[in-house]
């Protein structure tokens, strides 16, 4: 019988991946979704079973996804090249580097794709068979819900009954705060460990799930707990955590009513604008500023994708704020007059100071913030945003922190120190 038609039995599998994954290897609802310390063997197992079903079920075909496509070939490709040489099938499949593709001989393909343009992704179509499954690998890499619902469409359609569509997921927990963790454990029937339901299944691994690990692998895991405890529960166990070197520790999610603040007379309306495009976003905030009491109070944002110039002022338009005082980052002066001819005639340029952005953050930090709950963007960048080199996921815990905000989660957070050039320092600051 030839390997492609066999199915492993269950001593089989645990001579080839270990223990730990019995169920991961079975489950064949819509989600599978594993998060995980390092060296729990999670993309070593996915990469197993991927190669192993596609020689199982010949017109099945395969989508491995990362947020970028450059960091494909030294993850979801190598992962899956490993596989194929661990099974011993290397002549049964064709290697391929540009584009990033693997054929099987008797079957279907790997297709690899980044994310930067998602609706891509609904156009691929395979030679033979369906693209039935999707792996997302590093999946906490994607910012929005709305770019992993993109790429959930893209598997559509019937397939063969002996096949079955799955987008499966791996990851490292950074930040309790992602929309993984809503949207696939805090979930009815599903704990915070492993679970499984008709459509999710929702795994927690750690590294001593891994029998292959030698005795120093094991005792760095053990250093590691006994000198670093807080960067071992997620490092380590593989648990949700909150990165470490936050540059803002001083806010919170509340209630408040902008309306009785705004009549209370203490407080100064602020506004600021990041420009972005198909990389990063156009970011907006709209805050009250309570200096008597030293609080910020954030509630409303706009964030998106692609907005032309025009689109930023009918979105800013729409949401209220045409006439207000709005200061944008000075880098993009164009963009500015363009949106002052448009009829934003509030908008403003936020001047550049002596080691403004540093400036700009140690005023805010001197502040309390506050912000509505329905602000998810801006909840989700402040609880990001970190001085560089210092999440705590980052191979040596005494890694050097910068004096410099580490890019990624900072485009609403530029914006908020936009929104501050005059009340900071009159004139002579900005904080671009």
């Amino acid at each position: 019988m030839s390997y492609k038609a066999k199915k492993l039995t269950k001593l089989e599998r645990h001579r080839l991946i270990g223990t730990g994954y019995d169920e991961f290897w079975a489950f064949k609802g819509r989600y599978r979704v594993v998060k995980g310390s390092r060296a729990s063997k999670k993309s070593k197992t996915a990469a197993l079973w991927f190669i192993h079903h596609m020689m199982l079920y010949p017109d099945a075909n395969l989508l491995a996804v990362r947020r970028t496509y450059n960091t494909l070939r030294n993850s979801c490709y190598a992962e899956l090249k490993w596989a194929i040489e661990r099974l011993g099938v290397s002549e049964n499949w064709k290697t391929k580097l540009s584009p990033l593709e693997l054929s099987y001989s008797e079957g279907g393909k790997i297709f690899f794709r980044g994310m930067g343009d998602a609706m891509r992704l609904t156009s691929i179509a395979a030679d033979r068979g369906k693209l039935c499954w999707v792996w997302l690998e590093e999946a906490f890499e994607i910012e929005r819900e709305d770019d992993f619902n993109i790429l959930d469409e893209s598997i559509r359609g019937k397939v063969d009954k002996k096949l079955f569509k799955q987008l499966t997921l791996t990851f490292n927990p950074w930040s309790e705060r992602h929309w993984l963790k809503k949207r696939f454990f805090n979930v009815p029937n599903i704990t915070d460990t492993d679970c499984t339901d008709n459509n999710i299944f929702a795994l927690t691994t750690n590294y001593t799930m891994n029998e292959f690990l030698d005795k120093s692998d094991l005792q760095l895991f053990e250093r590691m707990r006994i000198d670093n405890p807080k960067r071992f529960k997620v490092a380590g166990l593989g648990e949700w955590g909150v990165a470490d070197g936050l540059i803002y520790n001083n806010w919170e999610v509340c209630d408040f009513s902008v309306e009785n603040l705004t009549r209370s007379g203490k407080c100064r309306s602020a506004f600021g604008l990041d420009f972005g495009y198909t990389n990063d976003p156009t970011a907006f905030v709209a805050m009250l500023v309570d200096s008597s009491e030293r609080v910020l109070y954030v509630f409303d944002e706009m964030y998106g994708y692609g907005l032309s110039n025009r689109e930023i002022y009918e979105k800013l338009t729409s949401m209220g704020y045409r006439k207000e005082r709005i200061f944008a980052d000075s880098a993009e002066p164009k963009s500015i007059d363009e949106l002052y001819g448009l009829g934003l005639t509030g908008i403003r340029k936020a001047r550049k100071g002596a080691d403004s952005i540093n400036h700009g953050i140690q005023f805010i930090q001197s502040y309390k913030i506050k912000i509505l709950p329905q602000c998810e963007h801006f909840l989700k960048e402040i609880s990001e945003y970190l001085w560089q080199k210092s999440r705590i996921i980052l191979p040596s815990s005494t890694a050097k922190r910068l004096n410099t905000p580490a890019s990624g989660y900072d485009h609403l957070m530029d914006a908020m120190r936009y929104s501050l050039t005059e009340i900071v320092g009159g004139e002579r600051w900005g904080f671009c």
